[in-house]
């Protein structure tokens, strides 16, 4: 099981509580847990802080790689999860702008209305961006429930698909241009 790992690969140095949150592997796969002031972590490898900039690469990277997938998702003709994955593409680079003016680590959310207007970008944005986010919006969760599948999937036609992927793409290069 996992327990008996932790026990015999303890962390040599773990953060304080107050800074946990300063403190990251590379991949978003790996957890922390402080619970009563005891520290377990689920990998062998070493904890280091990152930098502000190594977290802004970390998103910025996902992003990327996310409008790979996304695009890869159009030439397959999976449209309904070139919607999600647009989503995710934004969802990310947010998150880089958010690491970019904040201290604090991204919330854990996927709206991003709500990551614009956290982070101030919404103030900077045209109203074809922010409709383009209140387009993408629904596209998260949707895609995941069958109930939203089929309806979604008549409306992501191959054309819809390819204006996403430029809006997405617009959008994104924007956002980077701010980091």
């Amino acid at each position: 099981g996992i327990l008996p790992s932790y026990k015999k690969h303890p962390p040599t140095e773990p953060p304080s509580p107050t800074n946990i949150q300063n403190y990251r592997l590379k991949f978003s796969i790996h957890r922390y847990y402080i619970n009563d002031n005891h520290y377990i972590c689920d990998t062998k490898k070493q904890i280091h802080p990152h930098t502000m900039t190594e977290k802004v690469t970390y998103w910025v990277e996902m992003s990327d790689y996310d409008f790979d997938t996304a695009n890869a998702m159009f030439e397959t003709k999976r449209y309904l999860y070139v919607g999600f994955m647009c989503h995710q593409v934004i969802e990310k680079i947010l998150k880089a702008y958010w690491s970019n003016v904040s201290d604090e680590p991204p919330l854990k959310i996927h709206s991003l209305a709500r990551l614009a207007e956290i982070t101030g970008l919404y103030k900077d944005m045209t109203e074809e961006q922010l409709d383009f986010i209140d387009i993408l919006e629904p596209l998260n969760i949707e895609a995941r429930y069958p109930s939203y599948k089929e309806r979604l999937m008549k409306n992501l036609t191959a054309h819809r698909c390819k204006e996403l992927l430029k809006l997405t793409d617009e959008l994104r290069l924007w956002i980077k241009s701010k980091l």
